[in-house]
C-alpha cells in the first residue's frame, strides 16, 4: 500500500471500530432494559427494546457495506485483511445478540398476563454474566487484549451452568404446578436466548484472539446446556 493508501485504510478500520462500539453499546442496553422490562412487568420499556434493534439492524448493514468498500478500495492483505472479516464476522453475531434480546423483552407483555412465576427471579444473576461477557468480549476487541478475550471464553460455563440450573428447575415447578407450563415454558425460552448471548460473546471474544495472535484459542472444555 502506499501512504495515502494505509492511512485511508487506518480510517476505514478506525471507522469500523467505531460502529463496533455503537453497535455492542446499543445491545448491552438492549439486553439490560429487556431483563428490567421482565423483573418490572414494564411493557413501555420492553416496547423500546424491540423498537431499537432497528437501528442495530442498521448499523450492522452499514458496517457491512464499509467492509466490502474497504476490501474493494484498499486490497487489503494477510493481517490486514484477516481483521476486516473478522468485524463483520463480529457485526454478525451482535446483531444476532441483540435479535436474542428482543425476544426476550416480546415475551414480557405475555409473562405479565400470567401470574407471577417464581423461577422468574433466577434469571437477572444469568443475565448479569452474560452481559458482562459481552461487554467484555467487545472491550478486549477494542484493546486488542487476547488475555482478556480468554477470560470471557472461561466464563461461559458459569452462563451454562446457570442454564442447565434453571432448566431443571423449571422441569420441577412444571411438575408441581401444570397450570403454570405455558408461562413456564417462556421462563425457559428466555433463559436459553441468555445462554445463547453467552455463546455469541465467546465467539467474539475467540475471533478477537484469532485477530491478534493469528492462531485459535486453546480448547476449552464446555458443559453441553440442556437442551
Amino acid at each position: 500500500m502506499t501512504e495515502h493508501t494505509v492511512k485511508a485504510f487506518d480510517d476505514d478500520i478506525n471507522a469500523l471500530r467505531a460502529l463496533i462500539a455503537e453497535m455492542g453499546g446499543l445491545t448491552e442496553d438492549a439486553i439490560d432494559n429487556a431483563m428490567k422490562a421482565l423483573t418490572t412487568r414494564d411493557e413501555d420499556l420492553a416496547l423500546k427494546v424491540v423498537e431499537g434493534d432497528k437501528r442495530i439492524d442498521e448499523l450492522d448493514a452499514q458496517i457491512e457495506k464499509l467492509v466490502v468498500q474497504t476490501i474493494a478500495l484498499r486490497a487489503p492483505l494477510a493481517d490486514d485483511l484477516r481483521e476486516i472479516i473478522a468485524v463483520l464476522k463480529i457485526s454478525n453475531v451482535v446483531e444476532r445478540m441483540a435479535d436474542y434480546a428482543k425476544n426476550i423483552a416480546k415475551r414480557v407483555s405475555t409473562i405479565n398476563r400470567s401470574k407471577q412465576v417464581e423461577p422468574l427471579s433466577l434469571l437477572p444473576a444469568m443475565a448479569q454474566i452474560a452481559r458482562e461477557m459481552v461487554k467484555g468480549a467487545l472491550d478486549a476487541f477494542v484493546a486488542r487484549a487476547p488475555a482478556k478475550a480468554l477470560q470471557i471464553i472461561d466464563r461461559d460455563r458459569a452462563v451454562d451452568d446457570f442454564y442447565n440450573s434453571i432448566f431443571r428447575t423449571m422441569v420441577t415447578f412444571m411438575m408441581e404446578n401444570p397450570k403454570m407450563i405455558s408461562e413456564s415454558t417462556h421462563i425457559m425460552f428466555i433463559a436459553k436466548n441468555l445462554e445463547r448471548i453467552g455463546d455469541h460473546a465467546t465467539n467474539i471474544a475467540e475471533m478477537v484472539h484469532y485477530i491478534v495472535t493469528g492462531e485459535k484459542p486453546p480448547e476449552r472444555e464446555k458443559l453441553t446446556a440442556v437442551e
